[in-house]
């Protein structure tokens, strides 16, 4: 039985470790260690326990039996890069710096330009990984694990996706950061040269078992990579897995110009609808409605904020309100079936109902203004919350538990914007039942200044221009505020590559 070896000289110690994932076990009796410094790469056919293993190694996976020791929190490099969409490639570089495991000073940690400057990413630092190409995305998660403090790189394929000419140059670059920065480094792959070219020491791993050790670094004649290849033939088989991703440039909006031509149409057909019926107490034309605001601008504009003033509190309030219940239940799907009797009673009764009752109880102020305003923006808000945090990437939450980010963390830098661009949509909603709460208000309760009280007014006294003007400011209002919403989404989303339709 050999000796085992100090934590110091392998910082990566595997023993008889055995896991299972349902009926199937994936890893089967490994035992494994990395010595200090040591380029390591584990090969195999697909479905071998691979990854597997490397998420053992990680901590993102307990085994059902064995040892494992690391000596410190490993970065760990994704395939598919989990570059946040949010963040540009200098924060998405920073992260491991704001949880708190790339402080600068421990083993290993890197600042996130120094990271970037050691890929050759330093032009691209304010890009967002939408602006960026498959290879540049590749660099800056890889700078990413070399910002993070510690002495082990854990590598899960991070150029498979790349074509074969882009794939050899990285292999050149990786193994020349590897021989600058020192670091105990894991890399799992399916290519037969890169193990051979890159690794120390190559691992066949096959159906859960390790099956073979090759020293990549043996003094031999041909030279020794070309003999790990014919061995690795051997084991293996003949195989090269790289593959290209095809990517979609962003598309511009057709026809940017139509809601405009449907307005002047629209415009068109009601002074038409007017003239046919002749009657300006049943339909004003344009022209009259327009005449009619001119006659007290004032006294509009003082309406239209106060209308908007109400609106904008309630969907504040609403939105903030939504987001508190909203969370909770997206996290907990049991709490969101225990309390679906009150979150659908609250919307079965309308706001018209509850409006004189918040009267009664908070009198003629602006208290009871804004609730009404926020009831009414509260649900659209709150779907939204639990449909956009339960739609954040798994992906992703695996990558903040590799950064041992706690619940705050992955609350403020994941979940939530993540969730942002699902959160906008239910915005939208939201402000325009905001707006037909605050003039719902000022109809049950008669209070000005507000639109809702000037049509109110001006019907009592069958001056139907002046509704009109009142309606039509209302309507602008509302415009308004959906085209505030719609261009800050549009903006969230071009950062993230995505267009909003």
């Amino acid at each position: 039985m050999p000796e085992p070896v100090s934590i110091e000289a392998a910082p990566i110690q595997l023993e008889d470790v055995t896991v299972r994932l349902g009926s199937e076990t994936v890893l089967s009796g490994v035992t494994l260690d990395v010595r200090r410094g040591e380029f390591l790469a584990i090969i195999g056919p697909s479905g071998g326990g691979k990854s597997t293993l490397l998420r053992v190694i990680a901590g993102l996976l307990k085994p059902q039996s064995g040892r494992v020791e690391v000596s410190s929190a490993p970065a760990l490099v994704f395939q598919d890069y989990r570059l946040l969409p949010w963040r540009s490639a200098l924060r998405n570089v920073q992260l491991p710096h704001d949880l708190g495991v790339g402080d600068l000073g421990k083993e290993g940690g890197l600042s996130a330009r120094e990271a970037l400057h050691l890929v050759g990413m330093d032009a691209y630092a304010d890009y967002f990984p939408a602006q960026l190409s498959g290879g540049m995305r590749a660099r800056v998660a890889l700078a990413r694990a070399l910002a993070q403090s510690g002495d082990v790189l854990l590598l899960d394929e991070p150029f498979a996706a790349l074509d074969a000419l882009v794939r050899e140059r990285f292999n050149a670059e990786l193994r020349h950061l590897h021989e600058k920065t020192g670091r105990t480094t894991v890399l799992v792959t399916h290519s037969i040269r890169e193990a051979a070219t890159l690794a120390d020491r190559v691992a066949v791993l096959r159906d859960g078992r390790i099956v073979d050790i090759l020293d990549t670094r043996t003094k031999a004649v041909p030279p020794a990579p070309t003999v790990t290849e014919g061995r690795l033939r051997d084991l293996l088989g003949t195989g090269d897995s790289t593959r290209l991703r095809a990517e979609r440039p962003p598309q511009r909006p057709r026809f940017p110009w139509a809601p405009a031509a449907a307005l002047l149409v629209g415009l068109v057909l009601w002074e038409l609808a007017a003239r046919a019926i002749g009657v300006p107490l049943l339909l004003p034309a344009p022209a009259q409605v327009w005449a009619e605001f001119l006659k007290t601008p004032a006294e509009f504009a003082e309406a239209a904020w106060g209308t908007a003033r109400i609106a904008l509190l309630g969907a504040l309030l609403g939105s903030l309100a939504g987001i508190l219940i909203g969370y909770p239940l997206g996290k907990r799907p049991g709490l969101e079936r225990l309390l679906s009797p009150y979150v659908i009673a609250s919307q079965s009764t309308p706001i018209v109902v509850i409006a004189p009752l918040l009267i009664t109880w908070f009198g003629f102020t602006l208290i009871p203004a804004i609730l009404v305003s926020a009831l009414s923006a509260l649900y659209p808000i709150m779907i939204a919350t639990i449909v956009g945090v339960r739609e954040v990437d798994r992906t992703y939450q695996e990558l903040f538990l590799s950064l041992r980010a706690n619940f705050w963390q992955r609350l403020t830098r994941l979940e939530l914007p993540g969730a942002l661009p699902v959160m906008l949509g239910g915005l939208r909603l939201s402000l325009s039942l905001a707006l037909i709460g605050a003039v719902v208000w000022e109809f049950v309760s008669n209070q000005k200044p507000g639109l809702g009280f000037l049509v109110n007014q001006a019907r009592a006294y069958y001056q139907t221009p002046r509704q009109f003007a009142a309606i039509a400011l209302l309507i602008l209002l509302g415009v308004a505020l959906y085209i505030g919403v719609t261009a800050l989404e549009r903006r969230v989303m071009q950062r993230r590559g995505r267009s909003v339709r």
